[in-house]
C-alpha cells in the first residue's frame, strides 16, 4: 500500500482540469450513487494486462493503443463498436504479422469520456461559454444550457461503459476474434483501397497458414489462442471524483484498483508532482500511463517515475510520448537517457496526434505525413540510444471519417467538411489506420531484421 494513501487522499492536492459543478449536494449523491455500483473491470484483468506490458517492456511484445477522441452518448451503437474491433483486429494482425511479436490489444474505449482543454471558456461570434469537457462532463451543444456541468452525466457514462465492455468482451472471446475469419473483418469502404488490397494479400497469406495447421490438428477448436484475443480498455482519468467511486478493494490481494478501467493514464496537463492526478494515480495497482509532453524535463519525469513506480515493476508505467514531429528529435533522447540511466523499467509509446494538430478551413485536423513522421523519429531515436520502441498510441476510428488530412486515398483540406464528425480532435479513419500499421511493421520488420545482421556478425 501507498504510504499515507487512501482512495480521496488526492481531495488534498491543489487539481487542474476540473469543472465547477454548480450543485455540489448532487455531485456527492452522484459519486455515492457509483460507489454502489459493481465494478466495469476486474483486478485479475488488470493484472494480466500488467503482465503483458510487462513483455513488452522487455522488448518481447508490442502495445497498440488506440481508439476515439472522445466518446459520445449519440453516437454509441453495436455498429460503430463493431466497426473500431474490426479495423482494431486488422491493425493488429498486421503488426503481428510484420513485427513477429505478440500485440497487446487496449482500446480508448468504453470510459474514454473526459477531456482536458487549453481554456475554460470558448467563444463564438460574441457570446462566450464553458469549454465542452466531453460527455461524461457537459454537453457539446454551444448553449448555456448544454455547457452547465452535469453531475448525473457520469451514471450515463458508466452505463454506456459497461454495455460497451459487454459487446468488446464478447467480440474478444465469442468467435469473432478467431483467425479463421481474418478476411471478413474488412471494412466495406476500405475494400477498394490501396490497404484493402495489401490486407486482402496477408490474410490470404494467413489462411494459407490455418489451412496447413488445420491439416496438421492444430484448429481453432482446440487452440483458444487462434479463436479468442484479449482485449483491455483505457482512458484517461481526469475526473477524480468518478475514478474514486469505482476505486475497489481487491478481495484476493487487499489492494486498490481503478474499476472503471483496465488501463488509467494521466495526462500531459495533469501531471504536476505534488498535484491531485499523481496522488490519486500512486496508490491503484492498475498498469498506469503518462503523457509526455515537450516541457517535461528528464530530473521531472524521473521524479514522476519514483513517485508512480517506485517498486520499479516492469508492465506498471507506460510513457506516451506525444511531442510533434518537430519537436520529437530534441525531447525525447534526453528522457531516454535519464530512464536508461536510472535503470527505470518503462514502456515506451508513441503518441504521434496530440503534437501535430493544426487548423485548415477552419478544422482541426493532423496530417497523415507529420504523424507517420513522428512514428519514424520515434522508432528511430530508440534504436539509436539502444532502447525498446514498445507501442503506439492513436485517436482512430471504424468509420469512413476526413479528419486527418493525407494518406494514400488522399484526403484534402477541402475534404474535411465532408464526413467530419470528431467531438473533439481529429481521428485517423480505419484505412489510415490501417495504412500506418502497415508502414510501422515495415519499420518493426526492418529493425528486427537489423537486430539478427549484428547478432550473427
Amino acid at each position: 500500500m501507498a504510504q499515507n494513501w487512501t482512495p480521496s487522499s488526492w481531495r488534498n492536492k491543489p487539481i487542474q482540469q476540473v469543472p465547477e459543478y454548480p450543485d455540489q449536494a448532487a455531485l456527492a449523491a452522484t459519486e455515492a450513487q457509483l460507489a454502489t455500483f459493481p465494478p466495469l473491470v476486474f483486478a485479475g484483468e488488470a493484472r494480466r494486462l500488467k503482465s503483458q506490458l510487462a513483455k513488452v517492456a522487455n522488448g518481447d511484445a508490442f502495445l497498440l493503443q488506440g481508439g476515439d477522441c472522445a466518446e459520445s452518448f449519440l453516437e454509441h451503437g453495436a455498429d460503430n463498436i463493431r466497426d473500431f474491433f474490426r479495423a482494431f483486429l486488422q491493425m493488429a494482425v498486421v503488426l503481428t504479422y510484420g513485427a513477429q511479436l505478440p500485440v497487446v490489444k487496449v482500446g480508448r474505449i468504453a470510459g474514454q469520456f473526459a477531456k482536458p482543454r487549453s481554456s475554460n471558456f470558448e467563444t463564438q461570434g460574441d457570446v462566450t461559454l464553458p469549454s465542452y469537457r466531453g460527455d461524461i462532463i457537459n454537453g457539446i451543444d454551444f448553449t448555456p444550457e448544454s455547457r452547465i456541468p452535469a453531475p448525473e452525466r457520469q451514471l450515463d457514462a458508466y452505463r454506456q461503459s459497461a454495455a460497451t465492455l459487454n459487446l468488446l468482451r464478447a467480440f474478444a472471446m465469442g468467435g469473432y476474434a478467431n483467425l479463421e475469419n481474418v478476411q471478413k473483418w474488412m471494412l466495406g469502404f476500405v475494400k477498394d483501397s490501396p490497404q484493402g488490397e495489401r490486407y486482402r494479400k496477408l490474410a490470404d497469406r494467413i489462411g494459407e497458414t490455418m489451412d496447413f495447421m488445420r491439416a496438421i490438428g492444430i484448429t481453432a477448436e482446440n487452440q483458444p489462442s487462434l479463436r479468442e484475443t484479449d482485449f483491455f480498455t483505457s482512458h484517461e482519468a481526469l475526473l477524480l471524483g468518478y475514478e474514486e467511486a469505482l476505486t475497489r478493494v481487491d478481495s484476493t490481494s487487499g489492494d486498490w484498483y481503478a474499476t472503471s478501467g483496465h488501463m488509467i493514464w494521466i495526462g500531459d496537463r495533469t501531471r504536476q508532482l505534488d498535484h491531485a492526478h499523481v496522488e490519486y494515480f500512486r496508490g491503484i495497482k492498475n498498469p498506469i500511463g503518462l503523457k509526455c509532453g515537450p516541457s517535461l524535463q528528464p530530473d521531472n519525469l524521473i521524479e514522476l517515475i519514483d513517485a508512480l513506480n517506485p517498486a520499479n515493476e516492469a508492465g506498471r508505467l507506460t510513457l506516451i510520448c506525444r511531442f510533434g514531429y518537430d519537436k520529437v528529435a530534441d525531447s525525447l533522447p534526453k528522457l531516454i537517457r535519464a530512464v536508461e540511466r536510472e535503470g527505470k523499467k518503462v514502456v515506451w509509446s508513441c503518441d504521434p496526434m496530440h503534437g501535430n494538430t493544426i487548423t485548415l478551413n477552419n478544422y482541426k485536423t493532423r496530417p497523415f505525413d507529420r504523424i507517420l513522421s513522428e512514428v519514424e523519429s520515434f522508432f528511430q531515436i530508440h534504436r539509436a540510444e539502444g532502447s525498446h520502441p514498445g507501442g503506439i498510441h492513436i485517436e482512430m476510428t471504424g468509420k469512413d471519417v476526413t479528419e486527418c488530412t493525407g494518406g494514400a486515398r488522399a484526403v484534402t483540406a477541402g475534404d474535411l467538411q465532408d464526413r467530419y464528425h470528431t467531438h473533439c480532435d481529429p481521428r485517423l479513419n480505419a484505412d489510415q489506420a490501417l495504412e500506418l500499421a502497415f508502414l510501422l511493421a515495415e519499420r518493426m520488420k526492418s529493425g528486427r531484421d537489423e537486430k539478427r545482421m549484428v547478432v550473427n556478425g
